[in-house]
């Protein structure tokens, strides 16, 4: 492993945090006109086709400990990290602790208070799995965490699961990685998600009802946690460093607003101010039948000008009109579609079944 020069280090990460006030220019060709899928695989390209690096994950040259040594430093001791699912410093038992010197790392078989390096998306419910012999997507930094070695061993590969207070396992064998990093989980996967489509399903990772995605690709409980846990100054820090590093970004840390925008569910913060827009009184529509040989109509709709798009289950748009509410879908292929209609006031999405 390669030390990095302390104070260069610290010069990076004051020379790279700062706050977006705008829509960055890492997302200058991302059309935001565009939501649900098609704005997941506009992203999910962009931060595949910016990753231009794949740090191994233990090397004589410089690898994910020296990386992470950085960026998941504290701001409260720069000779600390932050451990992930830690949340007490002052007891004294190392399971619990939140931060330990840089340094005090697990290389061997005795590992207590040392710490390792964490896969939020457990390496072995990836299919295939995740794994660190080569660089590659078991290397990936973003998914890679600073964590209490027996803290890291609790969690395993537990599904995580809502709770409440400090991480620990929960009924049903299930994890909860605590309040304070239960946001961070979340938006860490559905990085992985889109950066590792089918790989790193995020329903692989989260337990319970998936309601908010149209396509029943995210778990509630995720959508959930990237709301009720904003973005740190700690995560817009340690995405900064790596996109230095690595090449590329979590978009969902930039702006965890995006999450909405892809899969619905509560709102989370519009980070760059610019894409949520005014507040309407959203009409209620409603498509119908949603099992159909030929049509399917559109009711309730206030605006005259508006725009349907028929996504099949690969993500592909196989319709697009403007302005009609009775729509022939008697040439599709029999399955499953996504039908979202989009007005300057509202966007909606629809499952139904084609025969």
């Amino acid at each position: 492993m390669l030390k990095l020069n302390s104070s260069l280090s610290f010069s990076l990460i004051f020379i790279l945090h700062f706050s977006w006030a705008q829509i960055p220019e890492y997302y200058s060709n991302i059309n935001f006109e565009q939501h649900g899928v098609s704005l997941r695989l506009q992203l999910s390209n962009l931060i595949t086709d910016t990753h231009h690096t794949f740090l191994p994950y233990t090397s004589g040259a410089t690898d994910t400990w020296d990386v992470m040594r950085i960026s998941d430093l504290s701001s409260d001791n720069s000779g600390a990290v932050l451990l992930i699912y830690g949340y007490d410093d002052d007891d004294d038992d190392f399971i619990n602790d939140r931060s330990r010197d840089a340094y005090d790392t697990c290389h061997t078989g005795w590992c207590n208070g040392k710490w390792n390096r964490e896969h939020v998306f457990a390496r072995s419910l990836s299919n295939p799995p995740l794994t660190t012999t080569d660089p590659g997507p078991g290397t990936d930094i973003h998914n890679l965490r600073a964590a209490d070695s027996q803290k890291n061993s609790e969690r395993s590969n537990r599904f995580f699961a809502d709770g409440s207070g400090n991480s620990g396992i929960i009924e049903g064998g299930l994890y909860f990685p605590g309040d304070e990093w239960k946001g961070d989980v979340a938006r860490i996967i559905m990085y992985m998600y889109l950066r590792y489509p089918g790989q790193c399903n995020a329903v692989n990772s989260a337990a319970g009802p998936i309601t908010y995605a149209i396509q029943n690709d995210m778990p509630d409980l995720l959508l959930e946690w990237n709301q009720e846990d904003p973005v740190s100054d700690f995560e817009l820090t340690r995405n900064d460093v790596i996109y230095y590093y690595q090449g590329n970004r979590n978009p969902f840390i930039d702006n965890p607003y995006l999450a909405s925008l892809i899969w619905n569910g509560p709102q989370a913060v519009d980070a760059w101010e610019t894409l949520s827009g005014p507040d309407y009184d959203a009409q209620p529509v409603t498509v119908y039948p949603n099992v159909t040989d030929d049509y399917i109509t559109i009711s309730g709709l206030g605006s005259k000008e508006f725009k349907t798009t028929i996504y099949n289950q690969l993500g592909q748009a196989v319709f697009n009109n403007n302005n009609q509410k009775s729509i022939n879908v008697s040439k599709l292929p029999a399955g499953v579609y996504i039908l979202e209609v989009r007005s300057s006031q509202q966007l909606n999405p629809f499952k139904f079944i084609k025969n």
